[in-house]
């Protein structure tokens, strides 16, 4: 049974852990949302005003982080109980990550803001368009994963991650700064490689949440080879 399964299994034992394990997919759900909205927002003409109550949308991402570390915490404290604890340290480390995710959308929102008018992905839109739709199908993903604790499709997000997420992000970002990706536009040029990077970090903190599915507690955050999946 894996470190993620026994942690379902505590929490469904334990209401006050059983709210922080709900608060933790709301969270999550509550992210995505975020992010949808901030990539419409990229790409739109939508007012200052929308996008500054957008970005007001954080503080309930920071709440609920807050609300879950609290009940952890409190039901180590009253139990008195220390066997479980890498199971508590997971879920913290998964809120954590949402956190993430959110401070990133937030910056999304800023680069919005920023820009004049909506983001010109010329002349490379096909791969930014590419790495946007691989991480938002990983948030419908991730999600599915680890509701349904489902070992297989976790470790194909993880063993994807590099190919549909890192590299494209890369690829992007040294071709601008190297200048084989030529962009007149010296504004656009560097919020296309900001807007590049904030979609990796998003995918980053997505991967290592769906690490606490297949991996043990010291290698949550890391992805392993397939190799190691086997054993």
């Amino acid at each position: 049974m894996t470190i993620f399964k026994e942690l379902i299994n505590i929490w469904k034992s334990d209401d006050l852990l059983s709210q922080a394990w709900d608060e933790s997919i709301e969270m999550l759900r509550f992210s995505e949302k975020i992010f949808d909205k901030s990539i419409e927002a990229i790409h739109s003409n939508k007012s200052k005003k929308e996008i500054k109550v957008l970005k007001q949308k954080d503080k309930l991402i920071n709440d609920f982080q807050q609300s879950v570390r609290r009940k952890v915490l409190t039901h180590f404290s009253v139990k008195r109980n220390n066997e479980n604890i890498a199971s508590g340290l997971n879920l913290i480390d998964i809120v954590v990550d949402a956190e993430r995710i959110g401070d990133y959308c937030k910056n999304i929102s800023d680069l919005s803001l920023l820009l004049d008018s909506e983001l010109n992905c010329e002349p490379i839109s096909d791969q930014i368009q590419k790495i946007e739709e691989s991480v938002s199908l990983r948030f419908d993903k991730t999600l599915e994963a680890i509701e349904k604790q489902d070992e297989l499709l976790a470790k194909k997000l993880l063993e994807t991650y590099k190919k549909t997420v890192t590299d494209i992000s890369d690829k992007i970002v040294d071709g601008i700064i190297s200048n084989k990706i030529q962009i007149n536009n010296t504004s656009q040029s560097a919020s296309l490689v900001l807007y590049a990077r904030y979609l990796k970090r998003i995918g980053a903190h997505l991967k290592n949440i769906t690490t606490t599915i297949v991996n043990p507690y010291d290698k949550v955050g890391y992805v392993v080879t397939s190799a190691s999946f086997e054993d």
